[in-house]
């Protein structure tokens, strides 16, 4: 299993064409707009019990 995320577009412009960058580890390059940033998932938010 991957630790990558894999995002669909450019969060920054919407580009779809994203490719993977070595450094910083993890990140992804936007060719369109030629930023360079990282994805990550932080966790679940589960919802709490409803008190009677």
């Amino acid at each position: 299993m991957s630790e990558r995320a894999t995002p669909f577009y450019c969060p920054y412009c919407g580009d779809e064409d994203l490719r993977p960058q070595e450094e910083p580890s993890y990140a992804w390059l936007c060719t369109g707009c030629r930023r360079v940033f990282k994805v990550s998932f932080v966790g679940l938010n589960l919802p709490q019990e409803v008190k009677k």
